[in-house]
């Protein structure tokens, strides 16, 4: 009954046994990945943040001298330390994805090449 263009079942075995594998893998990840503390921090050190592998807010760190800011300084360096630590963890997230995968395209959501 070959010919219609199916896969062998030996070709399908190995596919199940890959996508398992892969599986497997991602639950690992997922669990690395919320262990993780990411660090961003505003250019003149005033503010720090950390986040977890998958984006969750951990804690944050204030420098007193920032005190002595003014409100837009202080709400410029919170903005700019956030947006470093989660840009580190996106790219983080990204590279340990595609090494689980080995690269494939799975054209998931956020993961296309175009925003990297």
């Amino acid at each position: 009954m070959a010919g219609f263009g199916l896969p062998n079942f030996g070709q399908l075995t190995e596919a199940f046994k890959k996508a398992k594998q892969i599986q497997q893998d991602a639950q690992k990840l997922q669990d690395e990945l919320e262990t993780m503390e990411i660090e961003g921090k505003s250019q003149d050190d005033m503010i720090t943040v950390w986040i977890s592998g998958n984006q969750q807010p951990i804690r944050v760190e204030v420098n007193e001298e920032i005190t002595e800011s003014d409100k837009l300084t202080i709400e410029k360096n919170i903005l700019e330390a956030i947006t470093n630590a989660h840009e580190e963890s996106t790219r983080t997230m990204k590279e340990r994805m595609n090494d689980l995968t080995g690269g494939l395209n799975f054209n998931l959501p956020g993961f296309d090449e175009k925003n990297s």
